[in-house]
This record gives C-alpha cells, structure tokens and sequence, in this order.
C-alpha cells in the first residue's frame, strides 16, 4: 500500500509528524509489516528523534544550522536564496528516507522516539511525503 501525504510547514525546522504516520499505519488494516517513509524534496529531510524534551530537538537545529550557515562564500547555487544551498547539504547529511516496523497496527517506535519532517529551509507550505506499508 501506497499513500501520499501532504505535510504542511511554517517554519524551518523539526516538525513531529507521527501522529500522521500513526493514522495511516492503524487505518491501513495489515497487522504488521514494514512502514518506509520518503520525502520527495532535496531541501527537507525525515528522521527519528527524541519526542520527549523539546530542548534535544532545539539543540538538533542550532547544530545543524551552525555546521551549514547561510550566505558561506563557496557557494555558487544562490538564485533560490540564501537558505537553497544549505538546505540542499543539509539534506545530503542526514536522510531522506527512514523505515519503521509496526505490529498489530502500531507503530513499533521506542518510548522516546518520534518521527520529524526536518524542514531546512526557511519555507511554509506543503512537503510531500510517501508512506509504504508491506
């Protein structure tokens, strides 16, 4: 099974969308498998983290955006802005794509792991995103 979500974003940033995985897996009626996630964007990302303390999450951002800054002087690809480029790496070092297992229609998640669509641009609207349950 197939689905396409749309995921809207106001901001840059890590944005918790398990609740929407969380929908699909439970109303998808297989009992267990495999959920794959793709985003279908080369400036945002998907990943795992830390759902608990919202500090490990802020701290993820000031990180990433300290070891990608806008406006470096090597950068050549500058006509969608100063965030395209570093979004565009940003992207290449973390992921777009992650897979989760799931079992009787739950989603097989640790006790502080939720699922984030990492927004690296300075960008709102809708991110696409394609679930796969097998």
């Amino acid at each position: 099974m197939i689905k396409h979500l749309s995921i809207e974003v106001r901001s840059q940033g890590l944005h918790d969308i398990t609740g929407d995985i969380t929908t699909v897996v439970s109303a998808c009626g297989l009992k267990e498998g495999l959920c794959t996630l793709f985003i279908r964007h080369t400036s945002a990302s998907l990943l795992i983290q830390e759902n608990y303390d919202d500090s490990a999450r802020v701290d993820l951002e000031h990180w990433l955006n300290r070891l990608v800054p806008e406006n470096d002087p090597l950068y050549t690809h500058t006509l969608e802005g100063p965030d395209d480029m570093p979004a565009h790496i940003k992207c290449a070092l973390t992921s777009t794509q992650v897979s989760v297992p799931f079992q009787a229609g739950k989603l097989l998640l640790g006790t502080w792991q939720g699922i984030y669509l990492w927004e690296h641009r300075r960008h709102t609207g809708a991110r696409e995103v394609i679930v796969h349950l097998a």
